[in-house]
């Protein structure tokens, strides 16, 4: 049993609006997973031996932060010079990918990739690898070595990039039943079938994978949409029989309510209705969409018109692995168009939110009893400028809005997943 006391925020319940704030709280961890959590002053009346507790009292814990898009191969293409979209995925993302190949090459980076999410206090992912059934592999097991819930796919592509990353829609679909009868549901890992967009998937292959999808309707599926305006208009002319670019996946059985599409920032009016009826989710990747030049996703809009909306890193294009950064960049293009992103409504989003649009949250996103105990414990001392000014504000909100615009991965003071530390930083600067 672990007995942590510290001031603890979550969000019992689906609403951004509703918090749950403890000034002094106490978390019990039996067998991974949250017994009890309440005020220490009820706990210590039930009995509960609080000197026993690892107490943190300025310190504030949240549910681990979830990343619902973002690529394994891309943490050794990030901060490539970057044009835009089509240009840096063939200058600079498609050559590296070829690496993934070798597995001795995979097992090192999927190591690396596992300890940068748990040092930036992210405990849950949803993962693109490489075209090459073994990155899989090796992610995979990086992440079971370490407890993570994660879920993960072999990228499908069968036209329009180099040989060394061509799979066919035969042995796309193969390798991807092979990887979920592997790894889904083992442990705390998941699958996603995982076309990388419509433009490097022919018809074929895009059908193939709907078909999959039917056959395992409990494993998620993972691309892109509505990116770039280039990317766009090449899909038109690549796949001319589809009536748009929405239609490429939702005529072959690729969109439903496990559905994560990275972006959606030029939606038509057609295509919004669609994928809100479709109850898909529109994952907001606002620090790649700067770094690209790819466009502001319309959130407000998404949001009103019913779609279900994510926020990730999406590392490569994303400049960050810390969820904290992600947010930063999401405030501002929401002030772009007019929208000020709430604080709660932020760290919600990288939390209950990103489990509840996952279908998650029956594990982890918040604290309730019974949950996984993923959770990050923040620092504002760690960074001398956070500290100054965390030390001055009159409420939460204050406080949590200078962490998602001033903070970084330097704030993370331990990062535990299923109840034990999975990284923890208390040397400070």
């Amino acid at each position: 049993m672990r007995l942590l006391r510290s001031r603890m925020l979550h969000w019992p319940q689906d609403d951004w609006q509703s918090p749950e704030y403890i000034e002094d709280g106490v978390m019990v961890i039996e067998n991974g997973k949250i017994r009890d959590l309440g005020p220490a002053e009820r706990l210590q009346g039930d009995g509960l031996d609080l000197a026993k507790a690892e107490h943190y009292a300025t310190h504030l814990m949240m549910p681990g932060f979830i990343d619902p898009h973002l690529h394994f191969p891309q943490i050794d293409v990030m901060a490539s010079y970057g044009v835009q979209l089509l240009d840096w995925l063939n200058d600079y993302t498609f050559p590296q990918e070829a690496r993934y190949a070798e597995a001795a090459f995979s097992n090192q980076a999927a190591h690396t990739f596992v300890d940068l999410m748990l040092r930036n206090g992210t405990t849950s992912a949803f993962a693109f690898c490489s075209s090459h059934a073994v990155s899989a592999e090796a992610l995979f097991t990086a992440a079971k070595k370490k407890q993570m819930r994660l879920v993960a796919g072999k990228v499908l592509m069968d036209q329009n990039a180099p040989a060394a990353l061509l799979d066919t829609a035969e042995t796309g679909i193969s390798d991807s039943e092979a990887l979920i009868q592997r790894w889904h549901g083992h442990d705390r890992l998941g699958y996603a079938i995982t076309p990388r967009f419509s433009g490097t998937s022919t018809a074929l292959q895009l059908r193939a994978a709907g078909d999959l999808s039917e056959r395992y309707p409990d494993v998620w599926v993972q691309s892109h949409l509505s990116e770039n305006l280039a990317e766009i208009d090449w899909i038109r002319g690549l796949h001319p029989h589809y009536r748009d670019y929405l239609a490429t996946y939702e005529d072959n059985g690729l969109l439903g309510a496990r559905s994560l599409m990275g972006h959606c920032i030029h939606m038509s009016e057609s295509e919004i209705e669609r994928f809100s009826e479709a109850g898909a989710v529109a994952v907001f990747c606002p620090s790649s969409n700067l770094f690209l030049g790819s466009g502001l996703m319309p959130y407000q809009a998404l949001r009103s018109a019913g779609v279900h909306i994510g926020f990730a890193s999406d590392v490569g294009g994303g400049t960050s692995i810390c969820m904290l950064r992600t947010l930063a960049d999401a405030y501002k293009i929401c002030q772009l168009q007019q929208y000020s992103l709430d604080p709660f409504e932020a760290f919600h989003a990288i939390t209950r939110g990103n489990a509840s649009v996952t279908h998650l949250d029956g594990f982890v996103g918040s604290f309730r009893i019974g949950a996984e105990a993923d959770f990050v414990r923040l620092d504002a001392s760690q960074i001398p400028l956070v500290s100054r000014r965390a030390a001055a504000v009159r409420s939460l909100r204050d406080e949590l809005f200078i962490y998602m615009t001033l903070g970084d991965e330097r704030l993370v003071a331990e990062t535990t997943v299923f109840g034990e530390v999975a990284y923890r930083n208390e040397v400070g600067l």
